[in-house]
């Protein structure tokens, strides 16, 4: 239990806590992208990360969960790096006014990121999961300790979502508060068709699994209570709330190595008095870090259920989805047209863009889109790289007839496996 924080002595004042931190209203001006990796060694993509070769690599930017003693500088265009526990990077941008400045920023320090594991023999993979190897932990924290123990007993799903799984996530405003409803609404319906789009994790730990985005699959599986989504309603504040209230506690910080929770105990049981003493804000600030819906606010809305794409192919689905969240008009076209395939993860998750319906739904979805691009502000060659690319993926959209093995470039094309 933390001692930092106003304490918290009755779940009204933990629901206005969540509502006044994760839901910062005003017009959507910012946007920023979070891009995650599996690392694989160049020469034989089986071998297990060693820690003291991925921390000789990172150099200055090796984060402290690997190196306590590390410096941890950003790397050189500002984006700081961190990792997950099995040793995946991952480049956080700093908030940008727009797409293409952006776009610039991670662009760059992606390629040296690159650069920097390419002079140790380590390259980045390009898929949304570990095709190779089976998950293994490689940071040693209490966190992640007690995060592995408490979803051991729920299913391999847990380890495999902390361990060998790499996502794409765009962070965008919540928007003004008339629109955050409609805003929400609209992140929200987009999941199934854009996981289906970018699906880009077949295989894991050396087997075909059969799911077109098997890493989602394996994120909803982890601990519904706290990965499924977040029901849809005209109170997107409350609702997040009492998500968050009634998810059981993951971590309970404490002086020593175990942070192991007691188990079924909710953040709001805390509240009324199932353990010593009063949690405070800086706990629930905590408590919110170990939700993982698709759709998380953190005083913008982090859109989490796109998987990894290989090299730069990144910007293809976070410049869509961008243009898909832009203004008002398109953001209620996108409810409607996404209404058919709302709820359909799963579906979604492991036919991707093989089912007819998810299909259908998913051109209509480019034909919003691709139009939008142009007012993105983006350099004239790279909107039409993009226009072109998702012009191609919409006149592919619902031609396979089985799961194949996805790909990571938005063109539709069988990977290389190139890093750029």
């Amino acid at each position: 239990m933390s001692t930092d924080g106003r304490r918290l002595r009755a779940r009204v004042e933990a629901e206005a806590y969540v509502a006044s931190v994760c839901f910062k209203h005003g017009p959507p001006r910012l946007l920023g992208v979070e891009l995650e990796w599996v690392v694989h060694h160049r020469d034989d993509p089986r071998r297990r990360l060693d820690p003291d070769h991925l921390a000789a690599a990172l150099g200055p930017h090796t984060p402290v969960t690997l190196r306590p003693d590390s410096p941890h500088l950003p790397l050189p265009s500002g984006s700081p790096l961190t990792l997950e526990p099995g040793g995946q990077v991952e480049i956080s941008s700093l908030p940008s006014p727009a797409l293409g400045p952006l776009v610039d920023v991670v662009t760059a320090d992606h390629h040296h990121l690159a650069g920097l594991l390419d002079q140790a023999g380590l390259v980045l993979g390009p898929r949304a999961l570990d095709a190779h190897r089976a998950p293994r932990r490689v940071l040693d924290t209490p966190r992640y300790a007690a995060m592995e123990r408490a979803f051991a007993p729920i299913g391999p799903h847990g380890v495999t979502m902390m361990c060998a799984s790499a996502g794409l996530q765009v962070c965008l405003d919540v928007g003004e508060r008339g629109d955050a409803a409609a805003r929400w609404a609209a992140a929200h319906r987009l999941g199934p068709v854009m996981v289906a789009l970018f699906a880009n994790s077949p295989d894991l730990a050396g087997a075909p699994t059969g799911w077109a985005s098997a890493r989602l699959r394996t994120v909803l599986g982890v601990d519904p209570p706290r990965s499924r989504p977040v029901p849809v309603t005209d109170d997107p504040a409350a609702a997040w709330a009492h998500y968050v209230l009634e998810a059981p506690l993951l971590c309970l910080r404490r002086p020593g190595g175990c942070w192991d929770a007691p188990t079924g105990v909710t953040f709001a049981d805390w509240i009324g008095g199932a353990l010593p003493g009063p949690p405070t804000t800086d706990d629930l600030d905590y408590h919110i870090s170990t939700m993982f819906p698709p759709v998380r606010p953190q005083g913008y809305l982090e859109i989490r259920y796109l998987d990894a794409q290989d090299g730069d192919a990144w910007v293809v689905p976070a410049a869509l989805l961008v243009a898909l969240m832009a203004d008002r008009r398109t953001v209620d076209a996108v409810v409607d047209a996404c209404a058919p395939a709302a709820d359909r993860w799963l579906d979604a998750a492991r036919l991707g863009r093989t089912d007819p319906d998810l299909a259908r739904v998913a051109r209509r979805v480019l034909d919003l889109g691709i139009p939008a691009i142009s007012g993105l502000g983006l350099p004239p060659g790279t909107a039409a790289d993009i226009t072109e690319r998702l012009a191609r993926l919409r006149d592919a959209t619902g031609r396979a007839r089985a799961v194949e093995p996805r790909v990571g470039a938005a063109d539709g094309n069988a990977t290389n496996g190139r890093q750029s």
